[in-house]
């Protein structure tokens, strides 16, 4: 019996021991990573100081996440969306946003990744993956003025996660089909006329309360330029692309690649573009050489129309089987079925 007895307030003392060992050693390396994930994330995105952008040593922690493991790297991302969705200061929704901003534009390809598919799996994902645009405008005039930036500038991230790849390779805009080179100014076009639509940095200049006295206001009108900037440059490598195939361009895609030119050119005097802009110079000077070469296809085929003589249903039912088919029998492309 004492036998039993010493043995089983053993076994007691190994499991406590067990218990004791398990509490104090270290996490699994999922829990390791998310825990470092969100301890840097919340780092970058303090409450105080309130109008102060995300600190650059703290940024830099963020894209140190990208010299890791993939697991450490969705960890992170993960972690900024939880801070940016559940957060009503729209300060911290600001500088959650200019670090999601920097992993997508600075971070390593393994960082960048992972943005899309965490995103995509929110229940308000689609077209809003950011979920975003309702974003509380609080109770409070310089509240106001944060939301309405947090509102616009998570806009600007969800048009920039649908760019193409950059920068431009010529090598790769030049092998573009023509309908694939136009799809692919259409999302440049919608960054920059997105840009124009930022709020406007500027109430009463001479109170402390202006936008521009916010540093973090200040930090978010910096990084948009720079994307303005980014974007003028991948579209001006399309436009000399496209000004070369004017002549090939179908009539649809010529239509498409009007309409975005002037889209394009809408808001350009609204940013102080001066006339002798190469920039602007070169979009104006396709968008006029694709509008005519429409009116010349749209002319060319109305005469077409006149010319041809109406028919029965029959024949032109009969006229499009010929078409489709080929005049004579019907040809294989294979060799083995003439060897029979």
């Amino acid at each position: 019996m004492g036998l039993k007895l010493r043995g089983l307030v053993g076994a007691l003392k190994d499991t406590a021991s067990f218990g004791k060992a398990a509490l104090l050693s270290p996490p699994a390396a999922p829990s390791a990573a998310a825990a470092a994930a969100s301890l840097a994330v919340l780092r970058a995105t303090p409450h105080h100081p309130w109008s102060s952008p995300p600190p650059a040593r703290h940024l830099e922690a963020l894209l140190s996440f990208g010299r890791g493991s993939r697991l450490a790297a969705a960890a992170l991302v993960g972690a900024l969306a939880a801070r940016l969705r559940s957060t009503r200061d729209p300060a911290v929704a600001l500088k959650a946003l200019l670090s999601l901003h920097l992993l997508l534009s600075r971070g390593a390809f393994i960082l960048r990744d992972q943005i899309p598919p965490l995103l995509l799996r929110h229940p308000s994902s689609g077209h809003n993956p950011l979920a975003l645009s309702s974003f509380p405008l609080g109770s409070s005039p310089s509240s106001w003025a944060l939301a309405a930036w947090v509102r616009w500038f998570a806009r600007l991230l969800e048009l920039l996660l649908l760019l193409p790849p950059a920068p431009s390779d010529p090598d790769r805009l030049a092998s573009l089909l023509n309908p694939d080179l136009v799809a692919e100014l259409e999302p440049l076009v919608a960054v920059a006329e997105e840009i124009r639509r930022a709020p406007a940095p500027t109430s009463s200049s001479s109170s402390s309360s202006s936008p521009l006295h916010n540093m973090l206001i200040r930090e978010t009108i910096r990084v948009a330029e720079e994307d303005r900037i980014a974007a003028e440059r991948e579209i001006g490598a399309r436009v000399r692309e496209l000004r070369e195939r004017v002549d090939s361009l179908g009539f649809a895609d010529s239509v498409e690649l009007a309409c975005l030119l002037k889209r394009l050119e809408g808001g350009a005097d609204r940013k102080g573009t001066v006339a002798d802009d190469p920039f602007w110079g070169a979009v104006a000077e396709l968008r006029e050489r694709v509008e005519g070469a429409v009116a010349a296809k749209g002319e060319e085929e109305r005469r077409v129309r006149r010319r041809e003589r109406p028919m029965s249903e029959s024949a032109r039912i009969s006229g499009r089987v010929e078409s489709a088919l080929g005049a004579g029998p019907v040809r294989f492309g294979s060799a083995r079925w003439l060897q029979r």
